[in-house]
C-alpha cells in the first residue's frame, strides 16, 4: 500500500491544528532535523521502506505477543511466569509512554519537516518518547534475564524496530533513545520485583 497520499493528507491536520509543544522538544527538532532527513532517504528505496514497515508492523504487538504466546506453550511453568512479567510490565510501560506524549506533545518529524517523507501510518500523533522501542527493549530485556538462547533473535529484531522508527520518519533519534532508557529501566524494575526462578533457586 503506498501511504504517501495520507500522509501528506495527515501532515495537513496535524500542522493545521498544532498543540503547544515543550520548548525543549522544539529545540531538539531543530537539533536532529539532518539526521532524520538523512536516514530517511533510505526508505525511498522500495525495498529498504517495504522491509522497515515489515519490522515496525510486527513491532506494534503481533511479534511480542507471539513471543509470550510460544513461551507459555513451549517453555513450561518459566514460560507462563515470565509471560505474565512482560505483559504487566508492557502494560505499565504503555501508560508511562502515553502520559508523555501528551505531556510534551512532540509532533513527528515527518509533520515539522517537509524534508521527511512518513514511509507508513503512524499508530498515534506524538513522537516522544518511541513507544515500539520502549516495548522493543522491554521485552527483550525481560525475555534474556529467563532465557538468554533467545538473544540471536531478539537483539536484532529490537535494534531493527528502534531503527525502523527513525527511517520511516516516524520518530527522531532521542525518541527512540528515550524509549530505549524507559523500557530497559522498567525491564531492570521488574526483574527486581520478581526475578526469574532460575536465579532465586540459585
Amino acid at each position: 500500500m503506498d501511504w504517501s497520499h495520507g500522509a501528506q493528507k495527515l501532515r495537513g491536520v496535524y500542522t493545521r491544528f498544532r498543540t503547544f509543544t515543550h520548548p525543549g522538544m522544539l529545540w531538539l527538532d531543530a537539533a536532529e532535523r539532518g539526521v532524520c532527513v538523512c536516514l530517511n532517504r533510505a526508505a525511498r528505496q522500495r525495498s529498504v521502506k517495504r522491509l522497515f514497515a515489515l519490522v515496525s508492523r510486527l513491532g506494534d504487538g503481533i511479534f511480542w505477543y507471539g513471543l509470550m504466546a510460544a513461551l507459555v506453550l513451549l517453555e513450561g511453568a518459566d514460560g507462563r511466569v515470565a509471560a505474565l512479567q512482560m505483559g504487566l510490565t508492557a502494560l505499565v510501560g504503555v501508560g508511562i509512554y502515553k502520559l508523555l506524549k501528551g505531556t510534551l506533545v512532540r509532533e513527528r518529524p515527518f509533520v515539522s519537516h517537509v524534508g521527511v517523507m512518513c514511509a507508513t501510518a503512524p499508530l498515534d500523533r506524538y513522537s516522544f518518547p518511541s513507544g515500539h522501542t520502549l516495548q522493543a527493549v522491554l521485552f527483550t530485556t525481560l525475555a534474556l534475564a529467563w532465557f538468554p538462547w533467545l538473544a540471536p533473535l531478539l537483539v536484532p529484531f529490537a535494534l531493527l524496530v528502534a531503527l525502523s522508527r527513525v527511517i520511516l520518519g516516524l520518530h527522531y533519534p532521542s525518541d527512540v533513545v528515550a524509549g530505549a532508557v524507559l523500557g530497559w529501566l522498567l525491564a531492570r524494575a521488574a526483574l527486581w520485583l520478581m526475578p526469574p526462578i532460575g536465579v532465586i533457586a540459585g
